[in-house]
């Protein structure tokens, strides 16, 4: 077998990891070495300050609607502030995994910590089908013996729900569709406001009608189509943690572009995983039997990569021949 000479991974630097860079570094051992930060989907600045003021909006909420539950006697109050107190949860997981995204790499957790808004954007897409799933439970007991609304309250009650998770779905929606974890907080509050106007148009029509089962039915068709949409979310989330191929990047393409590289005859032991819910990394092996294609070549190939896949960490490793049983 001939001598191999690789691009191994990237040296655990802050700065670059925050700054689009990328580094070619000569060894006299004839190793080379080629990291990118290409221009993926970063993670918005200001992700961290909108969940916070979601946060502080929505457990504000929870104790208005508390207080108010206890004060008018509504279990129907009582158990939507339990509800939101999940959706404060959710928001926590999403706003700690922003924070925890942004801590550079150690010598322990070499990647840094960004896997965790992975972690937080599967824990969010589980907490939304399980708490919508308790809602919808509570929808069919009504529907078997329908339960009289406490008017006026009610309906203000979730008429102010509508604004408060309006309002936190709307801080979050720059940035939700690259940021799978800000996407599963964002799902979170879209739900919570469906099922608050649900709520208030439900309260007046019965007011008008008389028609009690109005309430539950509605939250039943609310909750159907809450579950329907997070399962795109619960899909992505468990995809990544599986470290699967981000849904972004399509492998065949990858290996397309890195096999007509000049001088690359094979490509093998291609491998895409996401870093977090913004950052993909990949590696493969480059078969270049008429020699190295030097240091120049390995930083072009790796900014390319990550201007047209959104790949902003890649390792390359460059082989001179064939690996016989593999590498």
């Amino acid at each position: 077998m001939q001598p191999k000479v690789s691009a191994d991974h990237a040296h655990d630097h802050a700065h670059d990891h925050d700054h689009g860079h990328a580094h070619d570094h000569g060894h006299k051992d004839s190793h080379s070495h080629s990291h990118a930060h290409g221009h993926g989907h970063a993670l918005p600045t200001n992700a961290g300050k909108a969940l916070a003021i979601g946060i502080a909006l929505n457990l504000a909420f929870v104790v208005v609607e508390w207080g108010l539950g206890v004060w008018s006697h509504s279990l129907a109050l009582i158990a939507d502030a339990a509800h939101n107190l999940g959706d404060v949860l959710g928001l926590i997981l999403a706003w700690g995994a922003t924070h925890l995204s942004r801590r550079a790499p150690s010598a322990r957790f070499t990647y840094g910590l960004g896997a965790s808004s992975i972690l937080a954007a599967l824990a969010n897409a589980l907490l939304l089908v399980l708490i919508t799933g308790g809602l919808m439970w509570e929808a069919v007991q009504r529907l078997q013996s329908p339960q009289p609304l406490q008017g006026a309250v009610v309906i203000g009650t979730a008429l102010a729900g509508v604004v408060v998770n309006g309002a936190t779905a709307w801080l979050l929606h720059h940035g939700h569709e690259h940021d799978l974890n800000l996407r599963g907080a964002y799902l979170h509050m879209l739900a919570d406001a469906a099922v608050s106007v649900a709520v208030a148009a439900a309260g007046a029509a019965i007011l008008m009608t008389g028609w009690l089962w109005l309430d539950p039915a509605m939250t039943l068709v609310v909750g159907v189509f809450i579950v329907w949409s997070t399962l795109g979310l619960l899909r992505d989330a468990t995809n990544l943690a599986l470290h699967g191929v981000p849904g972004s990047v399509e492998s065949a393409e990858v290996r397309a572009y890195l096999a007509r590289l000049a001088g690359v005859e094979n490509v093998h032991d291609l491998h895409i995983w996401a870093m977090s819910t913004t950052e993909t990394a990949m590696t493969a092996h480059l078969v270049c039997p008429a020699g190295h294609p030097g240091d120049t070549f390995l930083d072009a190939a790796a900014h390319e990569i990550g201007d047209r896949f959104g790949i902003r960490h890649v390792t390359l490793q460059v082989e001179l021949g064939h690996c016989g049983k593999g590498c």
